[in-house]
């Protein structure tokens, strides 16, 4: 159980940072800015919960929980030294990306084949999906970069991947399954 007795600590004030394994890195290191994006792509998904459909919302909630847990796997290095850890490691799994395999499945179902790109637009919902979409992706590239450099795990990554095709299909079932999608026309205003 999380106890936050002080919100402030001041341990921050030269630029630094702990890591969940204790470490102290700048405030600018990769791996805190890989996790502080699942941070900022999770405050998204709560402003599109705000437009969310009950089943939606679901599902959303179910991400938040999820991005909460891939912060708390990015923040811990050393993968190896987990079964020495005081306390179990939390680490992504793989069942969380089939979770949103078989979401972004049915979804699809719903919804016509593309035969153009879309805009970000349509729904208040559709447009917040599409900044969390967009967001993740800055997550997921972040996370990959880290891991030509350090060990990250692999589900953390799968589904950073997954999760930004999951915030598209669910922006097509936000505008009406498609019908209200945003069409790119290339070069219109030319």
């Amino acid at each position: 159980m999380v106890v936050l007795n002080k919100i402030y600590t001041k341990t921050g004030d030269a630029g630094e940072t702990a890591l969940g394994n204790g470490a102290r890195v700048a405030k600018h290191a990769l791996r805190v800015n890989a996790y502080g994006t699942v941070d900022e792509t999770n405050a998204t998904v709560g402003l599109a919960r705000l437009h969310a459909t009950d089943e939606m919302d679901a599902q959303l909630a179910m991400i938040q929980n999820d991005l909460f847990d891939l912060g708390a796997d990015l923040c811990r290095p050393d993968m190896e030294k987990d079964a020495e850890a005081e306390y179990p490691v939390l680490r992504m799994a793989d069942t969380q990306v089939t979770r949103l395999e078989t979401q972004i499945d049915a979804m699809t179902k719903q919804v016509e084949p593309l035969r153009s790109f879309i805009l970000p637009g349509g729904s208040p919902l559709a447009a917040h999906l599409h900044l969390c979409r967009t967001i993740s992706r800055r997550a997921e590239r972040l996370s990959v970069e880290l891991a030509t450099m350090e060990a990250v795990n692999p589900a953390a990554v799968k589904y950073l991947n997954r999760l930004s095709d999951w915030f598209f299909q669910a922006s097509r079932i936000a505008n009406e399954n498609g019908k209200r999608d945003v069409l790119w026309v290339p070069g219109a205003n030319r």
